[in-house]
């Protein structure tokens, strides 16, 4: 990844505008909660096509390593029903020398509620030995300019974050 150009500005903070549809509702009508996993890591897949011009398969042959996830935090505030248009925003919110964390929101159309939040924890491991490895200085610097230095990353801060994102909004749509 030798001198990583961005697909126009950087976006710190990229969206997906997404239908919410039949086949991954419940018999409720709702998001089945496995389905928000899958849409949360499609949309920061599709952020990193977009937005950074950056293909992570491409990454992980360059370097023989790519990252696995390790961990997700989720909470399910609102739900997301069959039909409704959703927005959902991703960023990373700490690195260092072998993990990533990486946010994701899921807003309703207006982007005044916030239904779902997500952290999740992702290790750089080699392809060889399967064990975790130090990101590569390109990505290090990559990740330099992606973290969103706006979060104060805290591992135990989950709830906290969530009462930040909601009381925002809040004040959005005063």
């Amino acid at each position: 990844m030798k001198d990583q150009e961005f697909a126009g500005e950087l976006v710190k903070v990229p969206e997906s505008k997404l239908f919410v549809r039949f086949q991954d509702c419940d018999p409720l009508g709702h998001l089945n909660n496995v389905r928000y996993i899958e849409y949360f890591l499609n949309a920061r897949e599709e952020h990193t096509y977009k937005y950074y011009n950056m293909s992570l398969m491409e990454l992980a042959r360059q370097h023989q390593a790519n990252w696995v996830v390790s961990n997700h935090q989720i909470a399910y505030l609102k739900p997301a029903d069959l039909g409704a248009t959703i927005y959902i925003q991703t960023r990373i919110i700490h690195f260092d020398n072998t993990t990533i964390v990486i946010e994701g929101l899921m807003l309703n159309k207006d982007k005044t509620k916030l239904k779902s939040l997500l952290w999740t924890t992702m290790r750089y491991v080699s392809l060889a030995t399967g064990k975790p490895t130090d990101h590569p200085d390109d990505i290090m610097n990559m990740l330099e300019l992606l973290d969103d230095n706006e979060i104060m990353f805290d591992p135990d801060g989950f709830q906290t974050r969530i009462k930040q994102i909601t009381k925002h909004l809040k004040t959005l749509g005063e």
